[in-house]
């Protein structure tokens, strides 16, 4: 084996990643390494290369959607078995004892540490995680078509959580998330509109290929109010938009991490028991439940494949609107 690994590297924000040999890094107490088979490109990659996150660790490998098996276990380690396929999400690691890990709500911990953000991550052909973190995967899923279930799926699936039992669903900005949780919701037989950036044919068509029920700009009326709406766009001028398509009792889920300011707008909006929230991170429990979803639901996934030394072409293209579903690196080639 060599003593290298491959990476693409955030080295200062605002510039390109960078191509490095790196020297093949070893498991700690408590974690594994992962050989990478697959890791999606995700919006939260682009804000981190582009400078709109705050705490980075840098240089760092960004990457938080990574599907690899097990090569190598820490000290203390013996589960997963070397040779398990398994994921790695956004939630890296958590203190497990603060009153957010005690109560489920391990996604709001302070100490908490996030992958290809603070610790290093998969825009690389290996990584290191702790291994409580490790998700089990569902196996009607290749590595390909895996690796978005990851974070789009995950922060998806928690986003629609926090809509209830909304039946009627408005899905703002069509990417890697949005045409996941698309068809969970309509295989639960709800009503599901999705919004694009205006003038978007191409995301439209695509939506409605999917079997939404309307597609249109973010700057059209839905057909019928809104029982929720979904923001996975990062624009915070879509909060008002969404509010006033939503009825009455309705609720308004901010799903980014990262989020343009929100303008100001007229309480009329809020009025009448809307509600407006924020979703953050996961929990290993969102994992295994969206996992265990994906398994019974299964979904068509579509990605984008990029050799690991096109990362900086596969950003641009997200960041262009130019991704159509998910964009995934493939380390191997």
């Amino acid at each position: 084996m060599s003593s290298t690994m491959q990476a693409m590297v955030c080295e200062q924000p605002g510039q390109p990643l960078v191509a490095r040999a790196l020297a093949r890094p070893e498991p700690g107490p408590g974690q594994v390494r992962i050989d990478v088979a697959a890791c999606g490109v995700c919006r939260t990659d682009l804000h981190l290369v582009d400078g709109e996150l705050p705490d980075a660790k840098l240089p760092v490998i960004p990457g938080h959607e990574i599907v690899g098996r097990v090569a190598a276990h820490g000290p203390g380690v013996d589960t997963p078995a070397i040779g398990t396929r398994v994921g790695i999400p956004w939630l890296g690691v958590a203190c497990g004892h603060c009153r957010y890990c005690t109560s489920g709500r391990e996604n709001l911990c302070a100490e908490a540490r996030f992958t290809g953000y603070q610790l290093d991550g998969g825009y690389a052909d290996c990584a290191i995680a702790d291994a409580r973190f490790a998700l089990p995967l569902p196996p009607r899923y290749d590595d390909l078509h895996a690796a978005p279930l990851l974070c789009a799926g995950l922060i998806g699936y928690r986003a629609y959580a926090a809509a209830g039992d909304a039946r009627t669903l408005g899905l703002y900005g069509f990417g890697a998330a949005a045409h996941l949780i698309a068809q969970v919701a309509l295989a639960q037989g709800r009503t599901v509109y999705a919004f694009t950036r205006p003038g978007d044919a191409e995301a439209q068509r695509f939506a409605r290929e999917l079997g939404v029920s309307w597609a249109g700009g973010s700057d059209e009326k839905p057909p019928s109010a809104l029982d929720a709406a979904l923001i996975f766009a990062p624009a915070g001028g879509l909060v008002p938009v969404a509010l006033a398509a939503t009825a009455r009792g309705g609720t308004v889920v901010c799903a980014g991490i990262h989020m343009s300011d929100i303008p100001a707008f007229p309480y009329r909006l809020l009025w009448g028991e809307r509600s407006l929230r924020s979703v953050a991170n996961l929990t290993r429990a969102d994992g295994a439940a969206f996992m265990a979803l994906a398994d019974a639901v299964p979904l068509a996934v579509h990605v984008q494949p990029f050799p690991l030394s096109l990362a900086n072409e596969a950003l641009d293209r997200l960041r262009a609107g130019a991704v159509s579903g998910a964009a995934v690196l493939t380390p191997g080639g």
